[in-house]
C-alpha cells in the first residue's frame, strides 16, 4: 500500500532531523501521554468493559495502572538511561577513553493484541518513546472498542510523521510487515510470531516477538494448599484465562491432588458467584470464533466444576477439567480461555522432566515450601519468568524484563528493558592524538614477547 510507504518516508524525514533524541522533547512526549490516560481513564475503561466485560477494577489493575506505573518509572530513570557510559579501556589502547552511546533505533513497527489491548499496545511505546524513536502502533482489530480510544489518543497527542497508528486487521498487518522498520515489536500467538519473524528477516529487522505457550503451574505436597488454590484461581481466570502468562495446566502432587481441586472449587464459587455466567465483572470471550474454539478444548476430558457457557454472552464459566493427558485436545495448544485441566506427578524430578520435555513456556508457577525442590527448579527448568507461590504478578514490575525463551519468545521490555530493548549501544573507543604506542605497526620483529605480556 502506497500511504504506507509514505508515511513511512514522512517518519524517516523527521526522524531525520533529530527532535525525538532530545532527551526533554522525550519526558515532554511521555508527560504528554500520562496526562492524557489520567484525564480520559473512564473512557478507556468503558472500552475496555464492551471488548472484554472487564470490570472497572480489572480494567485499571490489569492495564492503565501499569502503563501510568511504567510511565511514571521511565520519567524518573530516562535522562540516566539515557546518558553516555563510560567504560574501562585495555591497556593496549593506553592512551584512550571508551564509552557506550545510547541511540535509537529509528522507525519502530509495535504490533499489538486483543486480549490487554491497552497495556501491550502502550507499554511498548513508552519504551520507544523514551528511546528516542518514531513509531507505527498497530492494535488488534479484534478489540475495536480501545482500539478507536487508542487511535484517538494518538492522534491527538502527536503527529503522524512521529507516532503513527494503523488500524484494521490482516490485510493491514501484512502491507505493514511488506515495508522496512528498524525495529518490530510483535506480541501475539507462537505462529503468527514465526510469520513475522519471516518478513523481517527480509529486511534484516531486529524483533522482539512477546508470543505464548503452555505455561505450567506446579503444586508439590509441602505447598500451602488453600493459598495456593487461591492465587490459581485469580491467576487462571483473570480476563476470563485470555492471558499469555495464565497458569495453563496444573501439575500436581498425586498425594494432594482431591485436596488442591476442592479448595480451587470453593475460590471459584467465592470469586466469582454461584452463577458467574450473571456475574457483572466476569470477562467474555473476545468473540464467537474464540468461545467455540474453546469450548471444543474440554472434549474427552472429565468435568469437576464449571463448563457452562453461553455464545450470546460469549461467556464460559470457570470450568475445571480432570482425567486429562498429555494427547487430551486441551494440552495440545494454548488454551487462553477460562479452562484449567489438572494432571498429576510422584515426585519433583518427574514434574520438571514433564516440563522440560516440551517446549520452553512464557512462565511458570510453583507452589511449595521446600526450598531444595525450589532450587531444583529453578536450576533445572527453563522459562520466560515466573514465580514462587504465587501467579502472573511477575510481570507487574518495572524492575525486571517480561519475555519469553524459545518458543515463548524473544526479547524483553518494562523498565530499563524497554529502553534497552529499543535502543542500539553504540560504542565508541577516542583515542588520544598526543602519542602513538608502535608496536601494533609493521615491521613486528621482536615484539611478541611484549605484546604477550600486554594482553
Amino acid at each position: 500500500m502506497m500511504e504506507y510507504k509514505s508515511m513511512l518516508h514522512t517518519q524517516r524525514a523527521y526522524f531525520q532531523t533529530g527532535d525525538t533524541k532530545d532527551v526533554e522533547f522525550r519526558i515532554r512526549q511521555l508527560k504528554k501521554l500520562y496526562q492524557w490516560i489520567t484525564v480520559h481513564e473512564q473512557e478507556i475503561m468503558d472500552a475496555l468493559y464492551m471488548d472484554l466485560n472487564k470490570s472497572n477494577f480489572e480494567a485499571y489493575a490489569t492495564e492503565i495502572g501499569i502503563v501510568k506505573e511504567e510511565i511514571r518509572y521511565t520519567l524518573k530513570h530516562l535522562r540516566k538511561w539515557a546518558a553516555p557510559k563510560r567504560v574501562p579501556t585495555p591497556i593496549t589502547q593506553f592512551p584512550s577513553k571508551s564509552f557506550i552511546y545510547p541511540e535509537p533505533y529509528g522507525i519502530v513497527l509495535i504490533m499489538s493484541p486483543w486480549n490487554y489491548p491497552f497495556q501491550l499496545t502502550i507499554a511498548p511505546l513508552v519504551g520507544a518513546i523514551c528511546a528516542g524513536n518514531c513509531a507505527v502502533v498497530k492494535p488488534s482489530a479484534y478489540s475495536p472498542h480501545t482500539t478507536k480510544v487508542i487511535a484517538d489518543m494518538l492522534r491527538e497527542l502527536f503527529q503522524e510523521k512521529y507516532i503513527a497508528v494503523v488500524e484494521g486487521g490482516r490485510q493491514e498487518n501484512q502491507a505493514l510487515l511488506n515495508e522496512k522498520f528498524d525495529y518490530i515489536f510483535f506480541t501475539g500467538s507462537v505462529n503468527v510470531g514465526k510469520y513475522v519473524m519471516e518478513k523481517a528477516s527480509a529486511h534484516l529487522t531486529p524483533v522482539s516477538l512477546e508470543l505464548g505457550g503452555k505455561s505450567p503451574c506446579i503444586v508439590d505436597e509441602t505447598a500451602d494448599l488453600k493459598l495456593a488454590a487461591k492465587r490459581i484461581v485469580w491467576g487462571k481466570f483473570l480476563n476470563s484465562g485470555q492471558t499469555c502468562v495464565a497458569p495453563d495446566y496444573i501439575l500436581v502432587q498425586n498425594s494432594v491432588k482431591d485436596k488442591l481441586v476442592r479448595y480451587m472449587e470453593k475460590y471459584i464459587r467465592k470469586m466469582f458467584g454461584k452463577d458467574p455466567m450473571q456475574n457483572p465483572d466476569y470477562p467474555k470471550m473476545i468473540n464467537e470464533k474464540h468461545f467455540n474454539r474453546v469450548l471444543g478444548l474440554t472434549e474427552r476430558a472429565h468435568i469437576v466444576c464449571g463448563g457452562g457457557s453461553d455464545v450470546d454472552m460469549l461467556k464460559i464459566e470457570p470450568t475445571v477439567l480432570d482425567q486429562v493427558t498429555w494427547e487430551s485436545p486441551v494440552m495440545q495448544e494454548e488454551i487462553f480461555g477460562p479452562l484449567l485441566p489438572v494432571l498429576t506427578f510422584y515426585d519433583i524430578e518427574e514434574a520438571i522432566q514433564m516440563v522440560n520435555a516440551r517446549p520452553r513456556p512464557l512462565a511458570l508457577y510453583y507452589f511449595t515450601k521446600d526450598k531444595q525442590r525450589e532450587a531444583m527448579m529453578l536450576k533445572q527448568v527453563s522459562y520466560g519468568g515466573g514465580c514462587i507461590n504465587d501467579t502472573i504478578v511477575h510481570l507487574a514490575t518495572s524492575h525486571m524484563p517480561f519475555g519469553g525463551v524459545g518458543n515463548s519468545g524473544m526479547g524483553g521490555y518494562h523498565g530499563k528493558d524497554s529502553f534497552d530493548t529499543f535502543t542500539h549501544k553504540k560504542s565508541i573507543m577516542k583515542k588520544s592524538v598526543l602519542l602513538d604506542i608502535p608496536i601494533r605497526y609493521a615491521p613486528f620483529k621482536n615484539k611478541l614477547n611484549i605484546l604477550k605480556k600486554l594482553m
